[in-house]
């Protein structure tokens, strides 16, 4: 567990201010470290010429804004290897742009029916309600908003997110996200989640944040009491190293636990921060710990300025092998890729089946030892018409989960659909049948 490092606020304020004002997250957010002088006199250091160019230069393009709370992690005797350090305070790298890299590489804005909405699943929906953030990691994959949107979403924009809502039943999950939705005031968390709360056809909703790992004491007694009021609610952080586990963090986890609130982590796998099994494995000993479960591992996205934290994927699969078998199944995070173009995010995971055959499987285990599964011989087919008022399997009854029509791949091994194929639309074999006819 690291302790905070810093007695004394090297900052514009007098050493009392701080020591009375240090746990007051919104003293914290205006006393944000926005400057080079700044960011070296509270670290207490000096970076030579070319670290300050280099520096602002980036600031200058990706801006810089980090919580005194978490620059007070930094070990500054190395900054420049430190975990920390390297997510908040802004890297020469961040200007080096592939020609693969993406300005919108999920292509959120193009599944945008709307402002604040993004639909890109069926049933769920994404809703950004703030623009601000604790900080700027230096690893979002919205480095194109940082810093150029201050104010709030208007009032119209929120009624027309609420209308798309309201006029989509097949609406579910509601995944609210920003910027960070708890850097919002208690009053206002509480008009949208009980706007929210009101649409029958929405069964949960989820919210997406950072402030457990860089503003801890955002997560008030009264915060926790506006969130559990609206259960089913559930509650994704974001860790990515050990060193961001303090007595403040996981004092604001246990809140939020025991609040009634289901945790977990999407964690990203970073060059020179996270890319190591032993990092991951006690990362995620961590969490599990604090009763926060390893939810994904994220592939770094194609986002401009992350070239510099981008690892081979088969670095992520490496640290799910070290995982796997090693340590609890409950501590074992989905690796992902979220495809660029809007694919989603896809899990790219060892491969555990080796080969089958009519009758049996080859598994193998993270021992290497391999083992056969045999098939069933009984086994009835059930053929599946849509007809589930005359199917023997005992439904729910609820209309919503019956006779609904399979899409994707789903639909290509469905009994009901027709499709044998799926093709890109831009398929040359598809346009010269077309141009044939």
């Amino acid at each position: 567990m690291v302790s905070e490092k810093f007695h004394t606020f090297k900052g514009p304020v007098s050493d009392s201010e701080h020591q009375s004002h240090w746990k007051d997250w919104q003293w914290q957010v205006r006393h944000s470290i926005v400057d080079v002088n700044t960011l070296e006199r509270m670290l207490e250091i000096s970076f030579s010429e070319k670290e300050r160019d280099e520096i602002q230069k980036t600031i200058d393009i990706f801006p810089m804004s980090i919580t005194p709370y978490y620059l007070a992690l930094i070990d500054n005797t190395d900054p420049f290897h430190d975990p920390i350090f390297k997510q908040a305070v802004p890297s020469v790298g961040e200007l080096i742009i592939e020609n693969y890299d993406l300005h919108d590489p999920l292509s959120e804005e193009e599944d945008s029916p709307c402002s604040l909405i993004t639909h890109r699943y069926p049933d769920r929906i994404l809703f950004l309600i703030s623009n601000s953030c604790a900080m700027y990691c230096r690893h979002c994959t919205r480095k194109r908003k940082v810093g150029k949107i201050t104010s709030m979403p208007s009032k119209d924009d929120f009624e027309k997110a609420f209308e798309y809502i309201e006029n989509h039943q097949e609406i579910r999950d509601v995944l609210l996200s920003g910027g960070d939705p708890l850097m919002l005031s208690d009053s206002h968390l509480d008009m949208i989640l009980n706007r929210l709360r009101r649409i029958p056809h929405i069964e949960i909703i989820r919210i997406g944040t950072r402030v457990p790992v860089v503003l801890p004491y955002r997560i008030t007694d009264e915060l926790v009491q506006v969130l559990k009021k609206y259960h089913p609610l559930w509650l994704n952080t974001h860790f990515n190293h050990p060193h961001e586990f303090t007595d403040a963090s996981c004092e604001a986890l246990s809140k939020l636990a025991n609040g009634g609130i289901p945790l977990g982590n999407q964690s990203v796998l970073l060059a020179g921060v996270n890319d190591c099994p032993n990092i991951m494995r006690k990362l995620v000993h961590e969490l599990v710990k604090n009763r926060v479960r390893p939810y994904y591992l994220f592939q770094c996205d194609l986002a401009e300025g992350l070239a510099h934290f981008r690892t081979p994927v088969g670095k992520g699969t490496k640290i799910i092998e070290s995982l796997i078998g090693h340590t609890s199944g409950l501590a074992v995070p989905t690796y992902v890729i979220d495809a660029p173009g809007g694919g989603g995010k896809i899990p790219v995971m060892p491969h555990y089946l080796v080969s089958w055959s009519s009758n049996k499987v080859v598994l193998r285990n993270y021992e290497g030892m391999f083992s056969t599964y045999q098939e069933p011989d009984q086994y009835e087919r059930p053929a599946c018409d849509l007809q589930c008022g005359q199917c023997n399997l005992q439904h729910s009854g609820d209309s919503g989960y019956l006779m609904r029509r399979a899409h994707g791949i789903e639909a290509l091994l469905s009994d009901y659909e027709s499709e044998i194929t799926i093709l890109p639309a831009d398929s040359e074999r598809v346009t010269r049948r077309q141009d044939g006819e």
